[in-house]
């Protein structure tokens, strides 16, 4: 072989082994994978396991009858329908935020902008409470609500909707956020130039743009509206068949002592919440692709 055709002959190294050797701030690839591996697993993946793990303990008899009691069901359908529900309306709102704050300029505009984390930085039980007097029936919102619509808001299935609505929005408003940032006005105003209309270059131009967004929010705020308990256990009702979400059974069964049934019950939320992440991934795959092609 001569010198020429062998690159390690003349000194020259691998793109990897360049990018591997070359220093940083940081340690080398081994310890720095091995620790994010470590790191992962005491706090993400071994918690995770234990939960199949705890519920094998039932038999799949046994784990099959705890999953699908009608006390259990019915938390089921409440829980999943009431999370879709306010991923939706977070989802239509949240845009709408999102481009208010990307879009125009107006007084307070960056206080409005905190106010959307403060579902973040706000316990959830304060969120629950601050909810359920204020959409009480002797609460600012929920007396004329009640008196004057005969609407009932607080311990229905519609409070537990607008307790989660409130601590999912913020998911929705910082996923799209940085993408509209990131549009480059050019491609409007080329569309503008060639007599587009204002709802067709949001409907051909921007809206493909922000569908992997879009899809990227509503599961972030559908996944964490499953889970939610804090903001929901005080405005819920907690009445079985009624206001009972999953969460709150998953509790009330881990006072029971009875841990297999809690950690089987858990599965399915936990398996649920897989199942929409990786639906939704491979649908911000295929928009990329569309996009990418357009």
């Amino acid at each position: 072989m001569t010198t020429a055709s062998n690159p390690a002959a003349n000194g020259a190294q691998a793109p990897f082994a360049v990018r591997r050797n070359s220093p940083g701030v940081l340690p080398g690839f081994g310890i720095s994978m091995g620790y994010a591996v470590l790191y992962l697993s005491v706090l993400v993946l071994i918690p995770l396991a234990a939960l199949p793990i705890k519920s094998a303990e039932l038999g799949w008899q046994g784990f099959w009858d705890a999953v699908t009691a009608p006390r259990v069901m019915a938390s089921y359908q409440l829980t999943f329908g009431a999370s879709l529900i306010a991923a939706l309306v977070n989802l239509v709102f949240g845009t709408v935020v999102a481009w208010v704050l990307v879009r125009y300029r107006f007084p307070g505009k960056k206080i409005l902008d905190a106010l959307v984390d403060l579902p973040f930085a706000l316990p959830t039980a304060v969120a629950g409470i601050a909810l359920t007097a204020l959409y009480s029936q002797k609460g600012w919102l929920g007396g004329p609500l009640s008196e004057w619509f005969g609407l009932k808001v607080a311990f229905t299935p519609l409070g537990i909707v607008i307790a989660l609505i409130f601590i999912g929005v913020p998911f929705v408003v910082r996923t799209v956020q940085p993408v509209l940032e990131d549009l480059d006005p050019a491609l409007e105003e080329a569309a503008q130039s060639l007599g587009g209309s204002d709802l067709e270059i949001f409907r051909k131009v921007i809206l493909p743009l922000l569908t992997p967004a879009l899809l990227a929010g509503l599961s972030l705020s559908f996944a964490r509206s499953l889970g939610e308990f804090g903001a929901i256990i005080f405005i819920a009702g907690n009445q079985p068949f009624s206001t009972e979400i999953t969460a709150l059974l998953i509790f009330i069964r881990l006072e029971e002592y009875d841990y297999q049934a809690a950690a089987a019950i858990a599965s399915v939320l936990l398996i649920a919440a897989f199942v929409m992440l990786a639906v939704t991934n491979a649908l911000q795959a295929r928009a990329l692709r569309y996009t990418v092609r357009s």
